[in-house]
């Protein structure tokens, strides 16, 4: 959310040495949006020490090729799967919360066994 806000900070003062009428009210909306999404935000840390599958922990996960993918487990506003992390409301985290490690999680037809869980 903070970096969300520093960029749109950014672009508002850009539009404005422009005098971008138009940019400065779509930029301004968005900082009014992030601003308020920051105000009513709460920080989430896993229950040290869990061995199921909770918002705010790190997952690994394999498939039945072998492959392994590390999932973080974040808000909504944070997810960037790119970056490994994904979503509470994802259909891989829905699918993950309340398990264990050796359980498996089925996702569009595909399992994926629970290899490891972290606090990151």
């Amino acid at each position: 959310i903070e970096e969300n806000l520093a960029d749109l900070r950014d672009i508002l003062a850009k539009a404005e040495r422009k005098a971008d009428r138009e940019r400065i009210a779509v930029v301004s909306r968005d900082l009014r949006y992030w601003t308020a999404r920051r105000e009513s935000a709460e920080l989430s840390v896993p229950e040290p020490g869990s061995d199921v599958v909770r918002f705010g922990m790190g997952v690994t996960i394999e498939g039945d090729d072998g492959r392994k993918v590390h999932w973080k487990i974040v808000g909504e506003d944070e997810a960037d799967p790119t970056k490994g992390s994904i979503s509470h409301v994802s259909p891989m985290a829905v699918a993950l919360f309340g398990k264990k490690i050796g359980d498996l999680a089925s996702v569009n037809g595909k399992e994926w066994e629970i290899v490891k869980l972290s606090e990151s």
